[in-house]
């Protein structure tokens, strides 16, 4: 483990220099990984552990379209696909990935197979740091361990074809056997982590939690929502103020702050755009912090939680989420996006 120092902060990470896949490999040779859920994580983290040489089986409820999807990407029924239970029973592994609604559904079918020195893995901290409201409440003779890699499952499959890594944090829970770092480490290289950082189950889900409702989500849409809606208001025909306010910034702009940061995006802009950029980006901080200020609050007194499995446990949920996302889609701005999309040089 490194300790390296993140603007005048030090923190512990773990590189694969330092913890190559051979090593990972010899950690888990004699484990079996039970990928439990075929959805939004499921699906890359399985795939690049039995990719990288890892004894991987997938647990899924049989008949469903996920089930469907883990044959079409190679698992094979009765060998390396299992109902839920099964799969857990051959486990030494359990990494249960599941949504967090599904996690509290299906917690009292999995937990008889949560025996003695096995590990309970998870890859958010939601149904462990809310244990009061999810009863999501571990064996004491397991290890609980947890990878969150920072983005989708998609792009950690999409990264590791590429040769590339997605940063992850990773936690230890409770540590019955003694392995539980060497295990979760193992498993962070073996999923295909660029570089691991240490946390704990609570902060990485008050910031994971904060982070999807603000700036990676939430706060984005709103805020290209309202410069798109002002330049509509103003006369701008929808091409233009989608340009103006997504395509530049999604295109251009974001590969060059992500490449060496802000100070270098501004300084290969003009000078007036930088002296706007400087000038105004004040006013909009002062103007959403105390949004953010609430918005964690929310988060550390579990009521976003709270909100969370509630309505991600009403029978109709999918139905009434499908309504919402088709509304988002259907809107001027995202119409106008999907045109803009397909004009790219690359889809001509």
């Amino acid at each position: 483990m490194a300790v390296i120092n993140f603007g005048g902060v030090d923190e512990n990470v773990v590189t694969r220099e330092e913890f190559p896949l051979e090593k990972a490999r010899e950690v888990l040779k004699n484990e079996v990984i039970a990928v439990i859920g075929y959805g939004v994580q499921g699906p890359g983290q399985s795939l690049n552990l039995r990719d990288n040489g890892f004894n991987v089986i997938v647990g899924q409820r049989k008949g469903g379209k996920t089930w469907d999807k883990a044959v079409a990407d190679g698992w094979v029924p009765g060998e390396t696909l299992f109902e839920i239970e099964e799969a857990c029973k051959r486990a030494t592994i359990v990494q249960y990935l599941l949504s967090d609604a599904a996690q509290i559904e299906v917690w009292p079918r999995i937990k008889p197979y949560l025996t003695a020195g096995k590990a309970l893995y998870f890859s958010h901290g939601f149904g462990i740091t809310y244990k009061e409201r999810t009863h999501i409440i571990p064996p004491a003779d397991i290890d609980v361990i947890m990878i969150a890699p920072k983005g989708s499952g998609t792009s950690l499959r999409r990264m590791f074809l590429q040769g590339r890594g997605l940063n992850s944090s990773y936690a230890i829970f409770q540590d019955a056997t003694g392995r539980a770092k060497e295990r979760v480490i193992a498993l962070g290289i073996g999923v295909g982590s660029g570089y691991l950082f240490e946390t704990t189950f609570k902060k990485e889900v008050y910031s994971d939690l904060t982070g999807e409702r603000g700036t990676l989500m939430g706060a984005i849409q709103g805020l290209l929502l309202a410069q798109y809606e002002v330049l509509r208001e103003n006369g701008h025909d929808p091409s233009e103020a989608f340009n103006e306010t997504v395509e530049e910034l999604t295109q251009s702009l974001m590969p060059l702050f992500a490449e060496k940061g802000m100070d270098w995006m501004y300084a290969n802009c003009s000078t007036t755009a930088q002296r706007g950029a400087l000038d105004w980006m004040g006013p909009f901080h002062d103007a959403v912090k105390p949004v953010f200020e609430k918005l964690y609050k929310e988060v550390a007194c579990g009521n976003e939680a709270q909100r969370s499995i509630d309505t991600n446990s009403k029978p109709d949920y999918r139905e009434g989420l499908e309504k919402e996302l088709a509304a988002l889609r259907d809107s001027e701005m995202w119409r106008t996006g999907a045109v803009v999309r397909k004009l790219r040089p690359e889809n001509n």
